[in-house]
C-alpha cells in the first residue's frame, strides 16, 4: 500500500509513544529484528530497538527497548549473558549451527564425560576468540555474513572475551548440553567449535537458549503467543513493560532535592556527590522518580548524561516499580 494514500488520521493512530522494556522470549525461527518489528507492530510503538541479537536458531531473552528506554541499550549490550546450549559432536556446518550446511563429518571420534569436562577448564576465564565469518561484524564496510555467503573468507582479528562459567549439564557422547555465562562479544557457536577442536574433533550448535541477561536475572519473560492474546488491550500491553532504570542496577543511585531535580532536568550540574563516589550514577528525585543517568564531575557535582523526560503517556520509572 502506498503510504501517501493512508489518511492522515489513520497514520497518526497507527503509532503512539511507548516507553519501557519488554523482556521478550524470542521464539526460534525469527531474526531479532523480525521479532522487534512484530512486537513494535503490536504495541504500535513509535520508536524501538533490540539489544543483544539472537540468531534465528536461538530462543530466549531478548530485551526490546521502546521510546526513551532505548537510551539504556548500551548498558544492556555490554551486560553478561547466560545460555543453555546443545551441540552435535562429529559434524561441522558452515555457519557453526544447525541452520548451516554440513561441510565436514567425523565418524570415528570417541569422547568420555571426563574428557569433555576437563576440556572445559581451558575455556574458563579470559580467552581470545576469532569471530566467525557468519557474523554481523563489518570488514571494510561489509557485513561478514554477506561475504561468507559469497564464499569469501577474510582476515579477522581475535578479540578478548570472558567465560565466567561453562559447565556440562547433560552428558551425551553425541549431543551434550552446557550452561555458559559469558561477556559481551562472545560467539557461543565459535566457543563450542573451539572446545570440540581441542578434543580433536568437530561440532556445531543444535540448540541455543538465552536464559538471562545480568540486569534481569530471574525476571519473567513474555512469549509472542501470550503477547498476541492481549494485543487489543493497550493497558495490558503496557503493564508488561519494565522501567528503563532496572537495566542500570549495577550503577550507584543518588537522590536529589526538589530544587536540584529541577536544575538537573534542565541540563545543569547539581549538588555534590557523596564522598568517594565517581563515574556514573542513577539519579532520582525526592519522590523516587527516575530522572536519568548522571556523571560525577571533577568538582564532585552530578552532571546530566542521559535524561529521561516524562512523556504524554507517562513514563513513571519509580524505583523498583516502573511500569509505563
Amino acid at each position: 500500500m502506498n503510504q501517501k494514500n493512508i489518511p492522515e488520521r489513520q497514520a497518526k493512530r497507527n503509532y503512539r509513544d511507548v516507553d519501557g522494556i519488554l523482556l521478550l522470549d524470542k521464539p526460534k525461527g525469527l531474526t531479532s529484528n523480525h521479532a522487534l518489528q512484530k512486537v513494535r507492530h503490536i504495541y504500535r510503538a513509535r520508536k524501538g530497538g533490540h539489544t543483544g541479537s539472537l540468531d534465528p536458531l536461538a530462543s530466549g531473552m531478548l530485551p526490546l527497548c521502546f521510546g526513551q528506554a532505548t537510551k539504556v541499550s548500551t548498558w544492556l549490550l555490554n551486560a553478561d549473558k547466560t545460555y543453555d546450549v546443545q551441540i552435535e559432536l562429529g559434524v561441522k556446518t558452515d555457519t557453526g549451527d544447525a541452520d548451516g550446511s554440513v561441510i565436514q563429518t567425523d565418524s570415528v571420534f570417541s569422547i568420555s564425560e571426563n574428557q569433555l569436562k576437563q576440556a572445559l577448564g581451558k575455556f574458563r576465564g579470559q580467552i581470545n576468540q576469532l569471530p566467525p565469518m557468519y557474523s554481523a561484524l563489518k570488514k571494510d564496510g561489509k557485513r561478514l555474513y554477506d561475504l561468507a555467503r559469497q564464499g569469501k573468507v577474510v582476515k579477522r582479528d581475535s578479540r578478548s572475551i570472558t567465560i565466567h562459567q561453562i559447565d556440562l549439564t547433560n552428558f551425551d557422547s553425541k549431543r551434550p548440553w552446557f550452561k555458559v555465562c559469558c561477556s559481551k562479544g562472545t560467539y557461543v557457536r565459535t566457543l563450542m567449535e573451539d572446545i570440540a577442536e581441542s578434543l580433536g574433533t568437530i561440532a556445531h550448535v543444535t540448540d541455543l537458549r538465552r536464559t538471562g541477561i545480568k540486569p534481569f536475572a530471574g525476571f519473567p519473560m513474555i512469549n509472542m503467543t501470550d503477547l498476541e492474546k492481549v494485543s487489543d488491550d493497550e493497558l495490558a500491553l503496557d503493564e508488561l513493560l519494565i522501567a528503563p532504570d532496572l537495566a542500570l542496577g549495577n550503577i550507584t543511585e543518588v537522590s536529589l532535592s526538589a530544587d536540584e531535580s529541577f536544575y538537573f532536568k534542565n541540563g545543569h550540574e547539581v549538588g555534590h556527590a557523596p564522598q568517594g563516589l565517581n563515574g556514573l550514577v542513577r539519579v532520582y528525585d525526592n519522590h523516587l522518580v527516575f530522572l536519568g543517568v548522571g556523571e560525577i564531575s571533577q568538582a564532585g557535582a552530578i552532571a546530566p548524561k542521559r535524561l529521561f523526560i516524562k512523556t504524554p503517556n507517562g513514563i513513571r520509572n519509580i524505583k523498583n516499580q516502573g511500569v509505563t
